[in-house]
């Protein structure tokens, strides 16, 4: 399956408000983002379910590791549900992280009772990070001692402030007051060619899957839909109105109820 041992992943493990559902929900984030992200999503799906948000190797709380390919952080994952009692799930993952729940549902269609995919389809893209990764190794050269000093140096390389503010998600403060960078910055360059390309897998997850996209995301675009279908043959295509790639914060309700109808058809 992999030529990388598992890495045992943070999680954030919420247990249900209510008994209303005994069927877990499983929480991917994407690049450079982490299982902190999700927090206020959590807490709303927390009111049916348990729900378990991972930070996957090199990101987050989890630690750092050489290779970043789909099936190595897909077992990851599924090391992770083993380790919480958790047999089945459904599977929730964003960018890189739709990836990872697409390698999980391919190599182990059984764990996953259902398949969401935010805005990301299954094929190769180009290279489109390098800015966001000068602006990190900017900080890390740089040393701030503050915030406003490490958003001049993002700013250097990246002119969006929301971008900026996610990177800084990323950013920690050490005992010297020195602010660093959290994520395995140098494992995740050396895998970014893993990152960009397409998740592992050989057969197509014939599981039912929601596939959600954003009207101002190039991410799933219309010709990516051949792929697509091939790979996620029961796919049900869902486009959410201004919304971008990070739709969950452009449209967090809409994306919640997106989420929770389809979970809901799958009883």
């Amino acid at each position: 399956m992999t030529d990388h041992a598992p890495v045992e992943l943070y999680t954030i493990d919420l247990p249900a408000e209510a008994d209303v559902d005994s069927q877990p929900l499983v929480v991917i984030h994407g690049l450079l983002g982490s299982a902190d992200n999700w927090r206020s999503h959590l807490k709303v799906w927390q009111r049916k379910r348990r729900v378990v948000a991972v930070d996957l190797r090199n990101h987050g709380r989890s630690p750092h590791a050489e290779g970043m390919s789909y099936s190595a952080m897909s077992q990851d994952v599924l090391a992770a549900l083993d380790k919480l009692g958790i047999e089945q799930a459904h599977i929730l993952g964003h960018s890189m992280g739709g990836k990872v729940a697409i390698t999980l549902a391919r190599q182990a269609p059984q764990r996953c009772l259902s398949l969401m995919v935010a805005d990301i389809a299954p094929v190769a893209y180009q290279h489109g990070h390098d800015d966001v990764f000068a602006a990190l190794e900017q900080v890390r050269e740089g040393k701030p001692t503050n915030r406003r000093e490490a958003d001049a140096l993002l700013a250097e390389h990246v002119d969006s402030r929301p971008t900026r503010l996610f990177l800084a998600t990323n950013l920690v403060r050490d005992e010297q007051g020195v602010m660093g960078v959290r994520v395995g910055l140098d494992e995740i360059q050396r895998g970014y060619e893993a990152i960009i390309g397409e998740p592992d897998g050989d057969a197509p997850f014939e599981g039912p899957t929601l596939v959600l996209r954003g009207t101002d995301s190039h991410y799933v675009s219309d010709d990516m839909l051949p792929a697509l279908r091939e790979v996620l043959p029961r796919a049900r295509l869902v486009t959410l109105k201004n919304a971008g790639h990070w739709l969950h914060a452009d449209q967090p309700e809409a994306f919640q109820q997106a989420i929770d109808a389809f979970i809901a058809a799958q009883s």
